[in-house]
């Protein structure tokens, strides 16, 4: 069974000047339209985990998912309100995906799957240059059972993913990163250059 898609747009984008990084434009399409692309084929369904006024993603005809947790606590506060929604559709897990990130792989999801700890948890992770591995935390498989573990740890304070992750001896599915990294993501107005140049290659 496939498991539930959630993009996670809740980041406030400060570096870009603010606003909603999955909607600036990378070559002919918006980040979030390669988003889509590589996300559909590999889960059941997609749901945008966002905070504002929803209706600036309304064309995509997707459930939008406000953060659960107020203050903005971070990826973590996304994923919960994934896994609520998850729980509500009778699902038992969902994979995250970054709304900045328009390179991961396709077969992320299956690979995910297959590194998925006694918990069921994985992150995904690439090398960095100097060839070490550096995990993902906001590409990952999460388990709709652990949304009340994860709830619980939120309130009381939590927001470094992995600190959480390990906790659960989340697996770890490795990409090499050649010919480029495939999560590379976009921070500044200059990256969205870098990923002109890179879109050729992905």
């Amino acid at each position: 069974m496939k498991p539930l898609g959630v993009i996670l747009a809740g980041g406030r984008a400060t570096r870009m000047g603010g606003g909603d990084k999955g909607l600036r434009i990378v070559g002919d399409r918006r980040l979030i339209d390669h988003v889509l692309e590589r996300l559909r084929p590999q889960v059941a369904e997609i749901a945008i985990n966002a905070n504002g006024d929803p209706s600036r993603f309304a064309e995509f005809g997707l459930p939008v998912l406000p953060d659960s947790i107020a203050g903005h606590p971070g990826p973590l506060a996304g994923v919960l309100a994934g896994l609520d929604w998850a729980a509500g559709q009778g699902a038992r897990a969902i994979v995250t995906v970054a709304a900045d990130t328009p390179f991961f792989p396709r077969d992320l999801v299956a690979r995910l799957q297959d590194a998925a700890g006694p918990e069921g948890l994985a992150l995904a992770a690439s090398r960095d240059a100097e060839g070490t591995w550096q995990r993902h935390p906001t590409f990952g498989l999460w388990p709709v059972a652990l949304n009340e573990d994860l709830r619980a740890a939120l309130r009381g304070g939590l927001r470094k993913i992995v600190l959480w992750t390990d906790r659960h001896a989340a697996g770890r599915a490795d990409f090499e990163s050649d010919p480029i990294d495939p999560f590379f993501n976009v921070n500044t107005p200059e990256d969205i250059a870098r990923a002109e140049e890179l879109a050729g290659q992905a």
